[in-house]
C-alpha cells in the first residue's frame, strides 16, 4: 500500500521513477526484493447465466464504432479465467456481488446452487455481496454460504446435489449489519502471498459490501431485522486494521456502479457519473483498486483524473459473465507500496451453434469438468424449460423507458387480477430481466417466460387514492442516476418530466383518456415486491384493501394462452419530456 506520506509527494517525477523500478531487478536488487505481481480476476453481476447469453453483446470503442460478439456461459468463463491467472504466480477471483438470482431457469430453479458450483469450480476467492443476493431473504443467502437443505423458500433445496456444500469461497458484507452488532459475513480478509515473512511476500486485503440502498430494492421480508450502512463509512473503518495486519494492497469489491455515457468505450470511462462516484470522492486513499458492479456496464476508470489525491482504478465487467477484468496489481515487497495496477475488460467470446466467431477478440475453449456440471443442471431443468406456453407476433424487447415487452406484462398482470377490480397495473423495469424470444414459429417456452420473470412474485391488488397515485408515478423518477420508469397497462398513459423539479415531474397522467383525480380511487396491481415499498416505491405500503393474486408468472402463462398468436402492444403508453 502506497502509504499517504509517498502519496503526498503526487509528482509526476516520483510516478516515473517508481514504474522504472518495477520493470527489471536493479544490480542490488535480489530475486525477493523485486516487485511481484498479483494477477486479479475482476467478475460481477453474474446472475446464474449458467450458459451462454443468446444475443450478442455490442461493445463500443469510445469513437462511434461498435462491434457484436457472442459471449458467455460458465464453462467458456472458466477458461478464461484460467487465462489470466496462468499470467502470473500469484492471483486471485474477485466478485463484485450479484453473482446469484435474477437467473435463467436452469440455476434460478434450483435456488442458484449450480452457480455457487461453478464459482468454486473456477476459483472463486472472495465476493462481496450484493442486493440480489437477499432476493431469497439473508437466511437462504446463509444456507448457501454454508451449505446444507434447509428449506427457506418455496422451491426445494439440493434438489440435483443431495450433499450441497456451500461455498468454498468468503461472501464479504462490511456493511450488513446484525441485530447484536456482528456483520451478516465478514467485512473484509487479507491473501498473503509469498515466503511468510520473507522479502518477497506481499499481501493483499480485501473489503466487500454492497449499496446502502439495498433495503429498497429487495423483498423486505427477506432482509428484516438487518440494517445496510453508509458503504464509504464501512470502507474507512476496515483500512487502518487491514494497513495494521500488513496489507501491501487494498482491494475494494463493491456492488455499486458508475453509468457511463452511451457510445464510451467497454475499456474507457467516460463521465465517471453515477451513485458510486460520490462513494469514491469519500473512500480512504489508501485503497488502491475499486471491482464495482450493479450498473452492469463495461469500464476501467482512473479515479486520480477525478481526484489526485485517490489514486485507484474503479473496474466493471458488464454483467451475464460475458466479460472479466483482467488486473494486474504490481507491489514493491521492500516498501510495501503498490507501483501501478493496469486493468482491461476481456469479452469470454464463445462462438458455435449459429453463434459466429468475431476475429477481433479472442475465444475460449470451453472448461469440460465446468461444461459437464452444468450440463447436469440444464438436464434436471429441460423438462420443465421446454414446455411450450404460447406464441407471440414478434420479439418482445425491454427497452427503457418504455418497452413493448413491459407493456405486455403489464397487461397479463391487469388481466389476471380484474376479478380483484383492477384497473390500472405497474411493472417496475427491474423485475423485467430479459427479453422474450420466439422459436421460429413464434413459441415460447415455460423456459423463456421464467427468464423474463424469475423471482416468484406474487400479484397484489390494492386501493390508492389518486394522490397517492401521483406520488408513486413522482417516486419513479427520484433518482436521477437510476430511474425506475414504470410499465404501464393499456388505458393507462402518462407524461414525464424528469429534469424537472421534484413534484413537477408528472405531467399529465389518464385513465381512459381522463385525468387522474387526485381525491378519486383505483384498483392498482403491482408485484407483491414493489408493494412493500420496493424500488423506492414507498407510497404503495399506504394502499388499502389489498387482494393477493397469482404469481406473475402465473397470469404471464395464462395471458399467453388467451390467444393462439399474442400480438405485442405497441408503445405510446408514456411520455418523456426533455425539460
Amino acid at each position: 500500500m502506497i502509504r499517504p506520506s509517498i502519496r503526498a509527494l503526487g509528482a509526476t517525477a516520483l510516478s516515473l521513477a517508481l514504474a522504472a523500478c518495477a520493470t527489471l531487478p536493479g544490480p542490488s536488487m535480489t530475486a525477493d526484493e523485486a516487485p511481484v505481481t498479483v494477477r486479479i480476476v475482476g467478475l460481477n453481476d453474474f446472475h446464474g447465466n449458467l450458459e451462454p447469453v443468446r444475443r450478442p453483446v455490442k461493445l463500443e470503442d469510445g469513437k462511434g464504432g461498435q462491434q457484436e460478439v457472442f459471449a458467455g456461459g460458465a464453462a467458456w468463463l472458466a477458461s478464461a479465467v484460467e487465462s489470466v491467472r496462468a499470467q502470473n504466480p500469484h492471483s486471485l477471483v474477485i466478485g463484485a456481488g450479484d453473482l446469484i438470482s435474477a437467473s435463467p431457469l436452469a440455476s434460478s430453479l434450483f435456488l442458484d446452487e449450480p452457480t455457487v458450483g461453478v464459482m468454486n469450480r473456477l476459483g472463486m476467492d472472495f465476493t462481496s455481496v450484493g442486493n440480489h443476493e437477499f432476493d431469497r431473504g439473508w437466511k437462504e443467502l446463509k444456507r448457501l454460504r454454508e451449505g446444507g437443505c434447509e428449506k427457506f423458500t418455496l422451491r426445494e433445496p439440493c434438489a440435483v446435489e443431495p450433499d450441497y456444500k456451500g461455498t468454498d469461497y468468503p461472501i464479504l458484507a462490511a456493511n450488513v449489519r446484525m441485530p447484536d452488532g456482528s456483520t451478516l459475513f465478514p467485512g473484509a480478509a487479507i491473501r498473503r502471498f509469498g515466503s511468510g515473512a520473507g522479502a518477497g511476500a506481499v499481501a493483499v486485503g480485501v473489503i466487500g459490501l454492497t449499496l446502502k440502498g439495498t433495503a429498497q430494492i429487495v423483498d423486505p421480508a427477506g432482509i428484516q431485522c438487518i440494517t445496510f450502512e453508509d458503504e464509504a463509512d464501512s470502507i474507512n473503518a476496515l483500512v487502518p486494521g487491514l494497513v495494521a495486519d500488513g496489507a501491501d494492497a487494498i482491494v475494494v469489491a463493491i456492488h455499486q456502479g458508475l453509468v457511463t455515457e452511451p457510445g464510451d468505450d467497454f475499456n474507457g470511462c467516460g463521465a465517471m457519473a453515477g451513485d458510486l462516484r460520490a462513494i469514491l470522492e469519500r473512500m480512504d486513499p489508501r485503497v488502491d483498486l475499486v471491482i464495482s458492479g450493479h450498473t452492469h456496464r463495461a469500464y476501467v476508470c482512473d479515479f486520480s483524473t477525478v481526484d489526485p489525491a485517490r489514486r485507484f482504478t474503479v473496474t466493471s465487467a458488464g454483467a451475464a459473465g460475458t466479460m472479466l477484468t483482467d488486473i494486474a496489481l504490481t507491489i514493491d515487497p521492500r516498501r510495501g507500496d503498490v507501483l501501478g495496477v493496469s486493468a482491461r475488460n476481456v469479452p469470454v467470446q464463445s462462438p458455435g451453434e449459429g453463434r459466429p466467431e468475431n476475429a477481433a477478440f479472442p475465444v475460449f475453449q470451453p472448461d469440460p469438468a465446468v461444461a459437464t456440471y452444468v450440463a447436469r443442471y440444464v438436464a434436471a431443468a429441460a423438462e420443465v424449460a421446454e414446455r411450450t406456453v404460447g406464441r407471440i407476433s414478434g420479439a418482445a424487447t425491454r427497452e427503457r423507458p418504455e418497452s413493448p415487452l413491459g407493456n405486455f406484462l403489464a397487461d397479463a398482470h391487469l388481466a389476471a387480477t380484474q376479478g380483484a377490480g383492477a384497473q390500472i397495473a405497474l411493472m417496475n423495469p427491474g423485475g423485467i430481466r430479459s427479453e422474450l424470444t420466439a422459436r421460429p414459429d413464434g413459441s415460447v417456452t415455460f423456459g423463456d417466460i421464467y427468464g423474463v420473470q424469475p423471482f416468484g412474485n406474487t400479484l397484489v391488488t390494492m386501493t390508492l387514492t389518486g394522490a397517492q397515485l401521483l406520488r408513486v408515478l413522482e417516486e419513479q423518477l427520484a433518482n436521477p442516476n437510476e430511474q425506475n420508469v414504470l410499465s404501464v397497462s393499456t388505458g393507462f398513459a402518462m407524461t414525464l418530466a424528469p429534469t424537472r423539479p421534484a413534484g413537477q415531474r408528472v405531467v399529465a397522467a389518464t385513465l381512459g383518456g381522463v385525468p387522474i383525480d387526485p381525491a378519486g380511487t383505483y384498483r392498482v396491481t403491482v408485484n407483491n415486491f414493489i408493494a412493500g415499498g420496493g424500488d423506492g416505491f414507498v407510497t404503495l405500503k399506504e394502499g388499502t384493501d389489498a387482494t393477493v393474486g397469482p404469481l406473475d408468472l402465473d397470469a404471464l402463462e395464462a395471458y399467453l394462452q388467451s390467444a393462439p398468436v399474442m400480438a405485442m402492444p405497441a408503445t405510446g403508453r408514456v411520455t418523456m419530456l426533455g425539460s
